[in-house]
């Protein structure tokens, strides 16, 4: 099929790095795998700040879409409309009208609806996306969690899983962790929950200083110096400030370490995560939001209570301390992303969805 992408909240030639833009890549090259031409339709970015913001995007819209119009009208048109990742703060403003007015089956992947925004400023938002998600052949779902929240507003709707998956070419030789002890995390420095998360980490380290762990933290944003202040207490020789870091380079230090700590406070699912799986690494983790989606609580990694940071820090130790048990869960979690979590088996989910609720419509 002739495919039409389309992520409103951030292209996938976007300039900053997110685990959005990540995830829009690799479903571009899975169904790319799967045999398809995939064309990114447009660069325009819906995503707003603020009710006020939203309003100013939804006019400076139209030009976007009457060059679509146009376009659809002399070119070749696509087979599908593909929209990755609508929200309220970042709706869908062309794909479900062109998809009327030209005939064309409408898909979402990773929609989500959150109720309490109906009755607010975002109200407007939120119903482009129920609009699109009960027009949509098919709604692709990453999480339990989203499909249980667009069902709440489209109980009638279509929808169909794909696991997050991500490409483990490069954890296809797994080295043996040269530091055990050698915790490591990577994650945006940005305000809400990525500082939330690291606030917890730095807390539930401190109540195991009497191990002999070190972490090593990839990663940099606009809170850089507010999370190197929250380590300050802990001795400096502990902490290994990696900065940003390319794919590659992260695959490298995982490859150095022992275990991935990260409490994901709100977290979507954290593709993070199933990196440092493929690497063999187990995971500590909260059991809250998407996570359990990519972590198998007591196989892969230990999911501790939402909140609690005693439970996060004793998860830990109780892995430094284990070190038969750290191998056993590094070796699962390992074997569980490369059996279930790769593109290549995402890429035939992914055509196989398209195949059953797109193809028979068109």
């Amino acid at each position: 099929m002739r495919i039409a992408f389309y992520a409103p909240l951030k292209s996938p030639n976007h300039p900053v790095p997110s685990g959005d833009r990540l995830m829009a890549r690799l479903i571009m090259r899975a169904l790319e795998l799967g045999g398809h031409c995939v064309e990114i339709v447009s660069e325009f970015r819906s995503f707003a700040a603020t009710p006020e913001e939203a309003n100013a995007r939804r006019s400076a819209a139209q030009a976007e879409l009457s060059r679509l119009r146009q376009d659809w009208s002399i070119k070749p048109r696509p087979d599908v409309w593909f929209c990755y990742h609508p929200y309220y703060k970042s709706p869908d403003m062309f794909g479900p009208a062109l998809c009327r007015e030209f005939a064309i089956p409408y898909v979402t992947a990773e929609a989500s609806y959150s109720a309490k925004r109906d009755t607010t400023e975002w109200g407007e938002q939120q119903r482009l996306v129920v609009d699109g998600a009960g027009q949509a052949a098919v709604n692709i779902v990453l999480t339990e969690r989203d499909r249980t929240g667009l069902a709440q507003a489209l109980p009638t709707a279509t929808f169909a899983t794909l696991k997050p998956f991500i490409d483990t070419t490069l954890f296809a030789t797994a080295l043996s962790q040269a530091k055990p002890q050698r915790l490591i995390t990577a994650a945006m420095m940005r305000s809400g929950d990525k500082m939330q998360s690291y606030t917890m980490l730095a807390e539930a380290l401190r109540l195991i200083g009497d191990r002999p762990w070190t972490l090593a933290i990839a990663g940099d944003g606009p809170m850089r110096a507010d999370v190197e202040r929250l380590f300050s207490t802990i001795e400096a020789h502990r902490i290994e400030w990696l900065g940003e870091l390319n794919a590659g380079e992260i695959a490298h230090e995982l490859g150095r370490s022992g275990i991935y700590v990260w409490p994901g406070c709100g977290e979507a699912y954290g593709l993070a995560y199933l990196e440092a799986q493929a690497a063999r690494l187990p995971v500590i983790a909260q059991k809250t939001a998407g996570v359990p989606e990519v972590v198998i609580d007591g196989v892969s990694g230990y999911l501790t209570p939402s909140g609690d940071t005693r439970a996060f820090a004793a998860a830990v130790a109780a892995l430094l301390d284990d070190p038969v048990r750290r191998s056993t869960m590094g070796a699962s979690a390992r074997q569980f992303v490369l059996k279930e979590r790769s593109l290549e088996v995402a890429a035939k989910a992914l055509d196989a969805i398209l195949q059953t609720y797109v193809r028979r419509k068109a």
